[in-house]
């Protein structure tokens, strides 16, 4: 399985582990030439670390690749990875007032931090992210910072696991 990852060319591992991180195959480049890697394990720590030691303005600039969440006139033009995860998560199936109500915490989000709301949605239902969605937007800049670092490290490790699966 592990042999199939370490024979990829540089263009067809960017292809495969390009947007891992949304709209950053910058990090997949830099892991590729970390070249060999002992396992899927240690790819994926090494994959974690690159985006964990990138400065800030690198940091916000995939925070504001990600997509607003439920927001009706992108859906189609999302990522493959991001139209599956908020598909998954019911996001597409909103009533009208709940687009609404997503549209309006995104305006205001956005507004007040300065990048969109992000949480890793997989295994969460729509409820649950509209809950989080209202408790997180009363957060201040630096706290809420953070707490978006770390939802795209776990949306990048949920989508390593899948990788992961497919390679096995």
């Amino acid at each position: 399985m592990f042999n199939k990852i370490e024979k990829l060319s540089e263009t067809e591992f960017a292809e495969v582990f390009g947007n891992i991180f949304e709209n950053a195959s910058w990090i997949a480049d830099m892991l590729y030439r970390q070249k060999p890697f002992k396992n899927f394990h240690d790819l994926s720590n090494k994959m974690i670390s690159i985006f964990e030691n990138a400065n800030n303005k690198e940091k916000l600039k995939i925070l504001n690749s990600h997509p607003d969440l439920a927001d009706k006139t992108k859906i189609g033009f999302l990522t493959p990875d991001s139209n599956k995860e908020q598909g998954n998560a019911g996001l597409d199936q909103c009533t009208k007032e709940e687009f609404n109500e997503f549209k309006n915490l995104n305006l205001e989000y956005k507004n007040k931090f300065g990048f969109p709301f992000i949480i890793a949605v997989k295994e969460k239902k729509r409820s649950e992210i509209l809950i989080n969605f209202k408790k997180r937007i009363l957060s201040d800049k630096k706290i809420e910072f953070d707490e978006a670092i770390n939802q795209v490290k776990k949306i990048a490790s949920f989508r390593l696991d899948e990788l992961k699966i497919k390679f096995l």
